[in-house]
């Protein structure tokens, strides 16, 4: 054949190939894209291994017997722990309960007749606790079915303290506080998380059954358990027709406007009435004063939330149910609601209610052009809508299953690679993890699943699927070039984090009310939207009131017989909450009316210069009222008669900062430490156990860097170290040692003491010797695993607990390593840093100042400041405080609160010191030239600790302080 033939052919038959593989393609992409939910949730059901999948799937061909089998919470067979005892008609209960705390378990053994699938459901009262909801572990056996029922959780009910919003003397209204109106409740065992619409099925073999409940969270009585079949709903065509059949018709000219901050009931106090201000159509409006005319926004988001209106209807018949709502958050994504009437769901469509994103108020009729008609009997009614993840839920299990398998799967490459991995080195990572290409592809066509799905349903192409693409492109990549992978680490590694991410995302459904309306079908519905005309009065007042109006101010700014004025610097809910509960409980106590400003923090110095600063500064740094002192400008607490019994709410180490020439100059408000947080899945897998001693951390260390992970300590990042403190890990091992900062007598630095020098030489010698990172996020790098474990302040666990719902479960926090002295005991001290409540010298009224700060820091107000701010931002905004019995009553795990209560016994405070300041900045000095520069660790300290003294000393000299 000659050469223009040999052309020819292969021309030819790359013709055909392009084609053959357009052909291939094409069907599959439209297969895929007009997935079914059906067939979506079978890949999903095909790549699940374990949890309450798994468990449904061992019993698929069990029967589900129609019957009911009731357990009376007394009679139970045994019970672990102190506290369960059985009470007689306990809060109005016709009958006896069994009381259980929140720690210990409590079993029945129960006769079984016919084995087969049951659900289970509790008649219980939440017991007064922590304000946070019921939290229990449910084993048959002895054994926990599957994962799910690990944590199962039962609500509190809240509502509004007060019947009517009331108003601040300035005719802005008040937020009303959310108080727990307790009542015996009927609740399945159900998925907390709402990944599952139906409550869980649990398996009974025939025969006794032992059931138990663990406590983790908060007493509850038990009434009764009972082993039933939850009934199947009915779609909305059927029970048309048996409107049809009954003759029931729809009612004429009748309208019913219920406004959704009116709530009566909700599961959380997070879901507290809001304010809303985008636009004048909402009822109530001002165009310039703060009106409380919402519910839910982003505070109703979580699955399991809910909130109940009161509705009564004057005559029996069928209506529709409109709501004037906005959803303005999840572009791409629905957010999803289910309605019950008295406790029931009317029909199968009320499961998974969708409204789509919207910047705009929207007024959507329930069932839409053709609305759902709802048979409703004379007389009063509950409406209830919860937060549903409805059709989203098997895409987050998929997701959440995905993010593990390819975190495990960076793990394993890392191993192999580093953190640092050579560019141009092939590691044949193929050949030396045998499954990686086919997880990768797995992965691929699993996460272009989900991005379908989603695209089909909500007909757009959003930034929530473009992350999905983003990892689905990149897992293909690597499969097709496994000798990439290792250089494209970093960027694998930022995309799973963007999936966990989304997962947090997608997971939230905020959806704001403004109102329900209740009406005959022919009613005319009011508009949700307001008029160009009524958009231009709203911004044009809105701008002559930011003249007018005072939005420093928080709350009543009137005159008592008795006044002072009090600054706060952080956030306007903090300084809200502070407000309600000043007009709440200490101004009708007191007498003494409070001006609370909210204000910059650096605003307090200059004020103060010029007399004009408050008489009560709260929520400062440590620093400032030893500085302040030094210049006379801070009251002494010590002068007032019972300052001893006020500081006996507070560690010792907790006021050492605010200690000076034999003075107290504030109250710690809040106080943190460091604690220990350990993967534990990770730890069991590499044989480790999270280590008790500095030893045991230099065992654990050469484990950990054979598998390319990580032990963090904690390093202060700041760009400016002016005002630094100390560092944890320095202090930690300064203390532990018996060191100590200062000289007794504060004229001079303690740390050429050998033990400084040798806890100095220690610490840089992570970092030196054992390669420890300088920067890191260590939170984000817990969540991969590449950092299993790190020693990080006490909140950091309200962070994970949020932002990492992936690894739920899989982590833990414990006291910080210790080191081993002479006697053997091993001390564990850490250093605190706290925040304060300190006087001015100038206040006017110091005994009322004084009275405001021992009710400020008093257990009860610190307890219902906690609790309404977590009501009110949810878990990551739980209180750190700095009253001892105020930690054990604010909603901690009763074995996280044992944690740290136990790393709090050994919590030690750092002085402040005129010059101390010098401190923190001079130490990071010299660990930055030992680190970077590689000097020796005594001599660069001992340079620093001249600059110390010398500082030290001109300020003692600048105060007439005896040298």
């Amino acid at each position: 054949m000659n050469v223009r033939g040999k052309k020819l052919g292969i021309a030819i038959l790359v013709v055909v190939v392009f084609f053959l593989s357009i052909w291939a393609f094409y069907p599959s992409d439209r297969a895929d894209r007009a997935m079914g939910m059906s067939d979506f949730e079978a890949i999903v059901d095909a790549g699940e291994t374990g949890g309450y999948d798994g468990y449904l799937k061992s019993h698929e061909s069990a029967e589900r017997p129609d019957r009911v089998i009731r357990i009376e919470g007394e009679r139970y067979a045994e019970a672990a722990g102190e506290g369960v005892r059985i009470a007689d008609r306990p809060e109005g209960l016709d009958g006896t309960a069994v009381i259980t705390p929140d720690t210990g378990s409590i079993s029945w053994d129960v006769q079984v007749d016919q084995p087969g699938l049951y659900n289970v459901r509790i008649h219980y009262y939440p017991l007064e606790g922590k304000s946070s909801a019921i939290e229990r572990q449910f084993a048959i056996n002895g054994q926990v079915p599957f994962k799910g029922a690990e944590m199962l959780a039962f609500d509190r009910l809240w509502g509004n303290k007060e019947a009517e919003i009331g108003r601040d003397d300035r005719g802005n209204d008040l937020r009303p506080r959310q108080v727990e109106k307790a009542q015996w409740q009927t609740a399945p065992f159900e998925d907390s998380e709402g990944y599952y619409d139906e409550p869980y099925a649990f398996y009974f073999d025939k025969g006794v059954q032992r059931l138990s409940l663990a406590a983790s969270r908060e007493p509850m009585a038990i009434d009764y358990i009972e082993l039933y079949q939850e009934r199947d709903v009915k779609p909305y065509a059927e029970l048309k027709q048996e409107y049809e059949a009954k003759g029931l018709a729809p009612v004429k000219e009748l309208s019913l406007k219920i406004q959704a901050e009116k709530a009566v009931s909700k599961s959380s106090p997070t879901l507290s009435p809001l304010s809303d201000r985008s636009s004048p159509s909402v009822i109530p409006y001002d165009v310039s004063k703060i009106r409380i005319n919402t519910i839910g926004g982003l505070n109703w988001k979580l699955p399991g939330q809910w909130i109940e209106w009161n509705v009564e209807v004057p005559e029996d018949g069928l209506y529709q149910i409109a709501l004037k709502r906005k959803q303005d958050q999840l572009r791409g994504v629905y957010s999803t609601r289910s309605l019950m009437i008295d406790g029931e769901y009317p029909f199968k469509e009320m499961k998974r209610i969708r409204f789509g994103f919207d910047t705009d108020w929207r007024m959507d009729v329930l069932g839409g052009e053709e609305p759902y008609l709802f048979h409703l009997t004379k007389g009063a009614h509950k409406i209830r809508m919860s937060v549903s993840l409805g059709e989203i839920a098997p895409l987050l299990r998929t997701v959440e299953s995905s993010v593990l398998k390819l975190n495990e799967m960076y793990r394993k490459i890392l191993i192999i690679t580093s953190n640092t991995p050579d560019p141009y080195r092939d590691y044949e990572l193929e050949k030396r993890i045998p499954d990686m290409i086919s997880v990768f592809r797995e992965q691929a066509d699993t996460i272009q699943s989900v991005a379908d799905y989603l695209e089909q349903t909500t007909g757009e192409r959003s930034d929530k699927v473009a992350v999905l693409h983003t990892m689905v492109r990149q897992l293909k990549e690597m499969a097709d070039k496994p000798e990439t992978v290792a250089r494209r680490m970093n960027a694998f590694k930022i995309n799973v984090g963007g999936l966990g991410t989304w997962i947090l995302t997608v997971r939230e459904q905020p959806l704001t009310l403004d109102y329900l309306v209740v009406s005959s079908p022919q009613a005319k519905l009011p508009k949700a939207e307001a008029s160009t005309w009524e958009r231009l009065k709203h911004e044009l007042g809105g701008y002559i009131a930011s003249y007018t109006e005072d939005y420093d101010s928080i709350g009543n700014t009137g005159e008592g017989s008795r006044s002072i004025t009090v600054w706060i610097t952080t956030g306007r809910d903090q300084a809200q909450v502070l407000k309600n509960l000043i007009d709440d409980t200490f101004t009708p106590e007191s007498n003494i009316s409070v001006k609370l400003r909210l204000v910059p923090p650096n605003i307090l110095l200059p004020a103060t210069l010029a007399s004009e600063g408050p008489d009560v500064a709260m929520q400062i740094g440590e620093d400032v009222p030893v500085n302040y002192a030094m210049r006379s400008a801070a009251a002494d607490l010590t002068d007032f008669a019972d300052f001893e019994e006020v500081a006996s709410r507070f560690r010792q180490s907790g006021l050492a900062p605010y200690s000076y020439n034999d003075g107290v100059y504030a109250l710690p408000e809040q106080q943190t430490f460091p604690m220990l947080f350990y993967r534990k899945d990770i730890l069991a897998d590499l044989g480790l156990t999270p280590p008790k001693t500095w030893q045991d951390v230099y065992n654990m260390i050469s484990v950990l860097q054979k598998h390319n992970m990580e032990f963090w300590l904690p390093i202060d990042t700041a760009v400016n170290n002016a005002t630094l403190v100390p560092n944890a890990t320095f202090a930690t091992l300064l203390y532990q040692n018996g060191g100590n900062f200062y000289q007794p007598d504060s004229k001079k630095s303690a740390l050429d003491s050998d033990i400084a020098m040798e806890a100095f030489k220690t610490w840089t010698k992570f970092y030196t010797n054992y390669k420890f990172p300088l920067l890191a996020d260590f939170p984000n790098r817990f969540r991969t695993g590449e950092m299993p474990i790190g020693i990080a302040d006490y909140t950091t666990y309200n962070s994970l607990t949020v932002m990492a719902p992936e690894i739920k479960g899989l982590w833990d926090f414990t006291m910080v390593p210790g080191t081993e002295q002479a006697d053997g005991e091993v001390d564990h001290t850490v250093a605190s840093h706290t925040t304060a409540v300190m006087m001015l010298q100038h206040a006017a009224d110091k005994e009322a100042a004084w009275a405001f700060m021992k009710w400020w820091t008093d257990k009860d107000t610190q307890v219902a400041y906690g609790r309404e701010m977590e009501g009110l931002m949810g878990e990551a905004a739980r209180y750190p405080t700095a009253n001892t019995e105020a930690l054990m009553e604010l909603p901690w795990p009763m074995k996280d609160y044992r944690n740290l209560e136990n790393q709090w016994q050994w919590v030690e405070g750092i002085p402040q010191v005129p010059g101390g300041y010098f401190t923190g900045r001079h130490l990071d000095n010299a660990f930055r030239k030992v680190v970077n520069a590689g000097e020796n660790p005594r001599e660069a300290l001992s340079d620093y600790i001249l600059y110390m003294n010398d500082e030290i000393a001109i300020k003692r000299k600048e105060f007439n302080l005896p040298n």
